[in-house]
């Protein structure tokens, strides 16, 4: 499969249809978005609000959630504001998210099943990896979008200027229901 990827790719350049993305490092509408990595996002979300290539900032892992306060979320966010113009947060979960259904027990057993070492699994919770804090689902999506705004406006580093809101977008119509006022 990376190898179609790759010829689309060489494809895709030789005919510079990239020419029709051109856009600048600061984002248009000085929003940064934190969302899941959920395949049905990649093209619904940016239609779903509007957006082009150029406009926003946007973020993605699974769940769309700050699992560190000092992880790598957050120090995207801190540079799109700091260093890129960003004024705005937008932390968008989505209805049947996969990680609401996750639990780190279950998880470990399919690490497990495909062929992570026990003694891989020990040196992490040696190395003060909380697997059950790490690899946890949540109970409903506007509690963790809930708990996500609250972690990023409650951060040391984030200036207090910036507007942080919360909202979840259906997966099949594309319709966002604000869950935290910015």
């Amino acid at each position: 499969m990376i190898e179609e990827l790759l010829a689309y790719n060489r494809k895709f350049v030789e005919e510079k249809r990239y020419e029709q993305y051109a856009a600048s490092k600061y984002p248009n509408k000085k929003i940064a978005i934190l969302t899941c990595m959920d395949t049905r996002l990649v093209e619904l979300l940016p239609a779903a609000l509007g957006l082009r290539n150029g406009d926003v900032k946007i973020i993605k892992n699974a769940g769309g959630v700050v699992t560190n306060p000092f992880g790598s979320v957050i120090r995207s966010l801190l540079v799109a504001i700091i260093e890129l113009g960003v004024e705005e947060i937008m932390v968008i979960g989505h209805t049947d998210c996969g990680v609401q259904h996750i639990d780190s027990e279950s998880m470990i057993a399919h690490m497990k099943q495909r062929g992570v070492s026990q003694a891989s699994i020990d040196l992490m919770k040696y190395c003060g990896i909380d697997f059950e804090r790490w690899l946890a689902g949540f109970d409903t999506v506007e509690q963790s979008v809930t708990d996500t705004v609250n972690t990023i406006r409650n951060h040391p580093l984030m200036p207090r200027d910036v507007r942080i809101g919360g909202y979840v977008i259906d997966t099949e119509t594309g319709e966002l229901s604000t869950v935290c006022k910015g």
